[in-house]
């Protein structure tokens, strides 16, 4: 059974940053593609980063790209989110999924091309 636990969220304040892991086990993360989402309070929930289904490539949404890193540690099955330059929009509750429904390098953004989801973490950026 498919299974990610996501960890790593706390406080940090306007510039500082976290990394956030993604630990999965019960299949082979590089057989689906792995996202990060994240859902600020009264937001909908939005993709930010995806690895790609053989962690050939990675895409990033504009909101994070050139802060947020993302990467893969295969001998421990898990993925990391390096966040730097934090700012209090980046404030959110971060979930980290898999979808098992994706071509080779084909991005996924969509919340529900993901069938696996994590249990979140909570950032809070203060200002």
């Amino acid at each position: 059974e498919e299974h990610l636990v996501a960890s790593g969220g706390g406080l940090v304040q306007a510039g500082g940053s976290l990394r956030l892991s993604c630990t999965t086990s019960g299949f082979t993360s590089d057989d689906y593609a792995i996202g990060w989402f994240r859902q600020a309070p009264g937001k909908e929930r939005e993709g930010i980063s995806c690895l790609t289904r053989g962690h050939g490539s990675i895409y990033y949404v504009d909101s994070v790209k050139g802060r947020f890193t993302m990467s893969s540690d295969n001998a421990k099955r898990t993925v990391y989110l390096q966040m730097n330059s934090l700012k209090p929009e980046d404030t959110a509750v971060y979930y980290c999924a898999a979808a098992s429904d994706a071509g080779f390098g084909e991005v996924l953004l969509g919340f529900l091309k993901y069938d696996y989801w994590g249990q979140g973490t909570e950032v809070t950026v203060s200002s």
